[in-house]
């Protein structure tokens, strides 16, 4: 009903012009005194054929308009398919489509190739710096005092911000180097836990790590990443205590710290990109890029995140490991 509306809005102007000249042909008739029915005949029959051209003008409308909807669902590739002009208006508006398409064809193109150089150039830069921060970690190899134990949790630290700009990155990135295979996830939790080992001794932070004995299909390298942050933030702000590693139910992992908490008003916009909250503005050290990153990576690996916190008693993050995507 609302598109016939529209149609006889679009056609008011030729509805009017009929009507006009039936009015013109009532008048002139009547001003020869001529029979009414030899108005009323013609009349009628110029109504079945303008209800006749209509209707078939209408279907024909509706058709290219249902085509016109299915097309918005599909990308601008699709733009072919669009139906074929039958009018000079419609002719205009298919040149002002083609020109649209591909000046944005032209600026993907632009945008893509600033993007791989964007890429390149942190991807060389990373290699380069780990290079200085390799040769300190080993001038600090042959010393063991409290300061060589703080450069290196700072190297650390370091390592961590570069992986975590690499990664920010790669993110939307058209080429995905995602590997999905079944993996032991206590051996990647060790390992996630034994890059943290120095700094739980120099903190005093207990780490209580129960085995899962469960086997996942993810990526590796990703999930890897996503611990490890979950990990560093839990010791970011933990002054007391320590972390638990446990499996709460079937596949759904814990990570548990005694740290300082998140008040819940924040809670429903940690995942947000530079949200930080009233703990960030305590902590200038925080970013809000972490968790973010961790959500984005969570949902390319089909995992389930999420986060329970209360200010002073501590902040659990759960990974749903059971909702993670098939192998392809």
């Amino acid at each position: 009903m609302k598109l016939f509306i529209s149609y006889l809005k679009y056609h008011k102007r030729l509805i009017l012009l009929y009507v006009l000249f039936c009015i013109i042909f009532i008048a002139v008739f009547a001003l020869y005194h001529l029979p009414l029915n030899a108005v009323i005949y013609p009349f009628v029959l110029c109504l079945l054929i303008t209800a006749v051209i209509v209707i078939y003008d209408f279907i024909y409308i509706r058709q290219r308009y249902k085509k016109l909807e299915e097309l918005k669902k599909f990308t601008e590739a699709m733009i072919e398919d669009f139906p074929q002009p039958h009018s000079v208006e419609e002719e205009q508006y298919a040149e002002i489509i083609s020109v649209l398409k591909n000046e944005i064809a032209e600026l993907e193109a632009v945008s893509g190739k600033k993007y791989n150089d964007v890429i390149e150039y942190y991807t060389l830069w990373v290699h380069q710096i780990k290079t200085p921060i390799a040769s300190m970690r080993l001038t600090l190899q042959n010393e063991d005092s409290e300061l060589s134990r703080r450069i290196s949790a700072d190297l650390f630290r370091i390592e961590q911000y570069v992986e975590m700009v690499l990664t920010y990155l790669r993110l939307d990135s058209d080429s995905s180097d995602y590997v999905f295979k079944e993996y032991d996830i206590d051996s990647m939790l060790r390992q996630c836990i034994k890059k943290f080992a120095s700094e739980f001794i120099a903190r005093h932070l207990s780490i209580d790590f129960t085995p899962t004995c469960e086997m996942i299909i993810t990526d590796e390298k990703w999930l890897s990443f996503v611990i490890e942050q979950i990990i560093s933030n839990a010791l970011k702000y933990t002054r007391k205590g320590g972390i638990r590693i446990y499996m709460k139910a079937p596949k759904l992992l814990c990570i548990e710290d005694s740290g300082i908490g998140i008040a819940q008003g924040d809670l429903p916009r940690i995942f947000e990109k530079g949200y930080t909250g009233n703990i960030g503005r305590i902590e200038e050290h925080s970013s809000g890029i972490g968790l973010y990153l961790c959500k984005r990576i969570c949902d390319n690996l089909g995992i389930k995140i999420e986060v329970q916190s209360e200010i002073n008693k501590g902040t659990i993050v759960m990974l749903d490991l059971g909702r993670n995507r098939n192998v392809t």
